[in-house]
């Protein structure tokens, strides 16, 4: 069997794992892209051809145009847990099985959610940018603890569990918004979204991205925080309107903002927002560490051993829609 890998080089290096690569190699004709450049549309399709399997990364894109061309191709598997750039109707349509991976990054990106909380906090960045540019004189001002702070977390996934947890190692209160979460931990507040917005310190954003949820946290969102509470986004950056948040952080609607996420190149913050003096922005890096890239990445190694024992990969997506798979 021949699996396409689409990640070039710097995706190979920071997305994916080397592991994962001798894996691969030590089962398949393993195709690599050995470009610096990625693999979309009728490039994607070239280097497609011969190969029964394609592991793509976040920038090689599965629209319904690059689908029906993959004639080779069997299984489309997206290194990530989020697939929509993959149109999974056209996969279908093709009988393309569509596969995820599940979130190995719930450690990293919940601590990286502590981190934008700490900074928000505690004003580590704006000291530290004042001892850059070579002040030594500081505003002696009061900064907050986290201990008996209160935080609001929006969504109860592997990602929001995670952020409850060492938010309580904190020794703070934690109260969550997620209709279609059971929460059973006592220390957990379950709370309706109005309370999880008007109530705690601060409110982080770790919702999936769904039609549901697209600009969830709006002008009356914003509007229902505290003025001295702080929003946090760790989540997608579809799930704000940033017009209407920039415009809370500027007219003092709430104190501030931890963003990874937005409406910027790569899913990352804007950059109108991230210049803002009560912003905390870092470029979408909050999963970039070698432990999640690797544990996804070998999924896709195991994904790949399903296929040739002819057992159905795990996080299939549409197999009930393609033959052989579930479909008569």
């Amino acid at each position: 069997m021949r699996v396409l890998l689409t990640h070039n080089r710097d995706l190979l290096k920071h997305f994916y794992s080397f592991k994962a690569v001798d894996a691969l190699k030590e089962i398949v004709d393993l195709r690599m892209n050995e470009s610096d450049e990625p693999l979309r549309g009728d490039a994607l399709v070239a280097a497609a051809q011969g190969c029964q399997v394609v592991i793509s990364d976040r920038l090689a894109t599965g629209p319904r145009e690059v689908m029906e061309k993959l004639t080779d191709v069997k299984t489309f598997i997206r290194c990530a847990v989020d697939i929509r750039n993959i149109d999974v109707d056209a996969a279908s349509d093709a009988n393309i099985l569509v596969c995820r991976c599940s979130s190995g990054y719930a450690d990293a990106v919940g601590e990286h959610a502590i981190a934008l909380i700490l900074d928000l906090a505690r004003g580590i960045t704006t000291d530290a940018s004042r001892y850059h540019a070579g002040q030594d004189a500081h505003p002696m001002v009061f900064r907050r603890q986290l201990a008996g702070a209160h935080v609001g977390i929006i969504g109860y996934g592997s990602i929001g569990k995670r952020i409850a947890e060492l938010a309580l190692a904190f020794s703070m209160k934690v109260s969550v918004y997620d209709p279609y979460a059971t929460i059973r931990h006592g220390a957990v507040d379950v709370v309706g979204f109005h309370e999880v917005l008007s109530q705690p310190d601060f409110v982080v954003c770790a919702a999936y991205a769904t039609p549901e949820t697209l600009r969830m946290m709006n002008a009356d969102a914003f509007s229902r925080m505290r003025k001295d509470a702080y929003f946090v986004n760790i989540s997608r950056g579809i799930l704000v309107d940033e017009a209407a948040l920039e415009a809370a952080l500027t007219s003092g609607i709430i104190a501030g903002a931890g963003l990874d996420v937005g409406d910027g190149i790569d899913e990352q913050p804007s950059l109108r927002l991230a210049r803002l003096p009560n912003v905390i922005a870092t470029p979408h890096t909050a999963a970039l560490m070698i432990e999640p890239s690797e544990f996804q990445a070998m999924e896709t190694v195991e994904q790949v051993k399903a296929i040739l024992a002819g057992r159905l990969p795990m996080h299939a997506v549409n197999p009930h829609r393609v033959v052989g798979w579930g479909a008569a």
